[in-house]
């Protein structure tokens, strides 16, 4: 038998750690991060539970990849700022149009990593190793969202006399994974609804002119 070309090998590594994400992401946010083990996952990814030692070393470096790849949408190697979204979002001509931009690519991060974090902050208070992954002293959500709100205060449209700083807390609050799941996962919010009422939100407090805070009413 020929052996496996290094392309192929490559892209089946790749492959199969996927599938070991993709069945860790669906147990975590079934049965918790503490009643999941290594073996469940590694029964529902369809492959040995050695091999997710190799691949990961343990539990805790799964869920970190479980958790960046949700930000990320794929196994990427790209930080949130250097995405194509965040990119195009910083560059609108407008605050109106940043503002729009910003909130449609949080939106999707935030549908994906919502269910996510609520196992992280489980996870954090049974293992102190968990929460040493996740430094208290600054939240990366708030570097990205301050990066946006400096970008955005400079801007056509942006309300006079507003800091980045006061911005970015703003933004930071509204666009929250905390805040999405209570509106679309507890009070049956579609996303498109829950957008909306970001927009008109975050428009009245961060540009000129306000919004009409009907928006949102007129998407549910």
């Amino acid at each position: 038998m020929s052996p496996v070309k290094p392309g192929k090998q490559a892209q089946r590594s790749r492959e199969t750690r996927r599938r070991i994400v993709a069945a860790a992401r669906d147990l975590f946010t079934e049965h918790g991060y503490g009643a999941t083990t290594l073996q469940e996952v590694a029964d529902r990814a369809g492959v040995a539970v050695q091999t997710i030692y190799f691949v990961f070393g343990n539990k805790r470096s799964l869920l970190k990849e479980v958790v960046d790849t949700s930000i990320a949408g794929d196994d990427e190697p790209v930080a949130t700022m250097d995405r194509d979204w965040f990119r195009a979002a910083v560059a609108a001509r407008t605050a109106q149009e940043q503002l729009r931009e910003l909130i449609h690519g949080t939106g999707q991060i935030i549908e994906r990593t919502a269910p996510v974090m609520e196992v992280v902050r489980t996870a954090m208070a049974i293992d102190p190793e968990v929460a040493a992954e996740w430094p208290q002293d600054r939240d990366p959500r708030y570097t990205v969202h301050a990066a946006a709100a400096a970008a955005l205060v400079a801007k056509p449209g942006a309300r006079a006399g507003i800091s980045a700083g006061h911005a970015a807390d703003v933004l930071y609050g509204i666009l929250s994974p905390e805040l999405y799941l209570l509106l679309v996962r507890d009070r049956d919010w579609a996303p498109a609804q829950w957008e909306a009422w970001a927009y008109a939100t975050l428009a009245a407090q961060l540009c000129e002119g306000g919004q009409d805070t009907s928006a949102a009413e007129r998407t549910s």
